[in-house]
């Protein structure tokens, strides 16, 4: 943190022009507590608390109580009879991870310490201060993850402090090669960041490359998760996204063990996995719980639901518009006759249903839960029976917008979803002026797109090109566990871990 007045940078002998600096450095925070107590004999000595009280549950006066008691209790002495001598003397002989206290010499150090929750006892006739942990209030405990549920398997999810997260992490991932680095980033707000990775399963190009974008993050202010994002990723124009999210603890030790890096931020419950590749967006931590034939068919599922999601309005307006010789005669029939008297064309028709569409998703998703599922199913009912009603849609419009709604639905990553719903609309601009042409120009257009996509200097469509034909098994379908167990990585992290695998 930076200062800005006249004080000095360093703390002084003088409780007084500490003080001053101090209340310089806080000036209009009106939660900062700044309180004097005597102490020693006659209690004739005073030693000045300094916190937050927004961020500390207990109160200064027993807090300083103990650690007079402490301290007189290593020296076998009176508490009422030490001086700031007798406190100087002991931290400079015994320092302070005896007394599980911090000293602090500077004024920037005795802030910042403050506003993490501590609390800072300056001592008149002494250049430093004590710095102690004091009991914060609760914070939000350890539940599943609302985003992310599950049937069956673990329903642990990581909330907003970092420490904790860390610790499910390591209960998880016990083996001395999950490395963690911490780093501090911010200028105005201080933020701790810290990114988790397997020594010896991670790729060392992975690892210096993601290195090399952090190093300049410590002159941003990261309030989120999101802001590591941004500022590492390959490409900011994309629709795909590069890394995923998660607040699962099985999915980032999962994560982990594929050679991935987990970053987490503080105040924060949302984990990067980085890098993300575009076949690890149709797979769930759930998947790897069921057995292998119900896993493989919800995977072929989403595939199915991704290219429904994205194509389907626009094949309805090319084959409506262009190519009704290759709808079935009866088919086309039904469709004719229930567009007779829509004085719309398909692709205006399915600009408005679509609109509307996204308009309720996103007031169901902002609303309080219990309105926003009301207001976003009654909608839909309601707009598309009014819309048939009034002639403005037709009946397998509304039928084809649902259908696409629902597909997009079963995609378990939302950024992918959006992903989709972004894209959907030029690929209905291309139905609506070359037919089908215009759909492969465009498809073909996206491939190329992700296929020059790169995520942490890695290829995007990795695993699918360049095309590795023994990664097949964790794609489309889901092979048996045993496979897995026998990939180079984590069969070479086992080994040398666990005597007994070897046999």
């Amino acid at each position: 943190m930076t200062l800005t007045g006249d004080h000095p940078s360093l703390l002084d002998a003088n409780l007084r022009l500490n003080q001053a600096s101090l209340e310089q450095a806080f000036l209009n925070c009106q939660d900062v507590v700044f309180e004097q107590r005597k102490y020693g004999s006659n209690l004739v000595y005073t030693a000045l608390v300094v916190y937050c009280r927004s961020l500390v549950k207990e109160d200064s006066d027993s807090l300083l109580v103990k650690v007079m008691n402490d301290l007189a209790t290593v020296q076998s002495a009176d508490p009422s009879t030490l001086d700031p001598e007798d406190i100087a003397n002991f931290f400079s002989k015994f320092g302070a991870s005896s007394q599980g206290f911090s000293i602090v010499s500077e004024v920037n150090s005795a802030v910042d310490l403050v506003l993490q929750g501590q609390i800072v006892m300056v001592f008149d006739g002494w250049g430093s201060a004590v710095a102690c942990k004091a009991p914060t209030f609760d914070k939000r405990q350890v539940k599943e993850p609302i985003s992310e549920p599950v049937v069956q398997g673990p329903r642990e999810g990581t909330v907003e402090s970092i420490n904790i997260n860390l610790g499910m992490i390591r209960q998880r991932l016990q083996t001395p090669r999950l490395k963690i680095e911490f780093l501090n980033a911010g200028v105005t707000v201080k933020t701790t960041i810290a990114f988790c990775y397997l020594e010896g399963v991670i790729l060392p190009e992975i690892l210096e490359e993601f290195r090399s974008r952090i190093e300049g993050i410590e002159q941003y202010d990261i309030p989120e998760t999101s802001y590591v994002e941004e500022l590492t990723q390959d490409s900011a124009y994309t629709p795909f996204p590069q890394y995923r999210y998660t607040e699962r603890t099985d999915a980032i030790a999962a994560a982990l063990m594929d050679g991935k890096i987990a970053v987490l931020v503080d105040n924060t419950p949302m984990v990067l996995i980085a890098p993300a590749f575009f076949v690890d967006f149709f797979s769930t931590g759930e998947d790897y719980y069921v057995r292998t034939l119900f896993a493989s068919m919800i995977r072929i599922l989403r595939l199915m639901a991704f290219f429904i999601a994205l194509t389907l309005p626009s094949i309805y307006i090319a084959l409506s518009t262009f190519h009704p010789e290759l709808i079935p005669s009866v088919l086309l029939l039904a469709i004719l006759d229930t567009r007779e008297g829509i004085p719309f064309p398909a692709f205006v028709e399915a600009l408005i249903m679509e609109v509307s569409f996204e308009l309720l998703r996103e007031a169901g998703i902002r609303l309080p839960r219990p309105v926003g599922s009301a207001v976003s199913i009654v909608g839909a009912l309601v707009i598309g029976q009014a819309a048939i009603t009034a002639k403005i849609a037709s009946p397998i419009m509304v039928i084809v917008v649902a259908f696409t709604g629902i597909a997009s639905f079963a995609i378990p990553h939302y950024d992918v979803a959006i992903a989709i719903r972004i894209l959907r609309f030029p690929y209905m601009v291309a139905a609506t002026f070359l037919g089908g042409f215009g759909l492969m120009i465009i498809f073909l257009l996206t491939l190329l797109h992700l296929t020059c996509l790169q995520t942490l200097g890695q290829p995007y469509l990795t695993s699918l090109a360049p095309f590795k034909a023994r990664d097949l098994r964790d794609i489309v379908v889901r092979a048996p566990l045993r496979n897995f167990l026998k990939s180079p990585r984590n069969r070479r992290l086992l080994s040398s871990e666990s005597p007994r695998r070897k046999k």
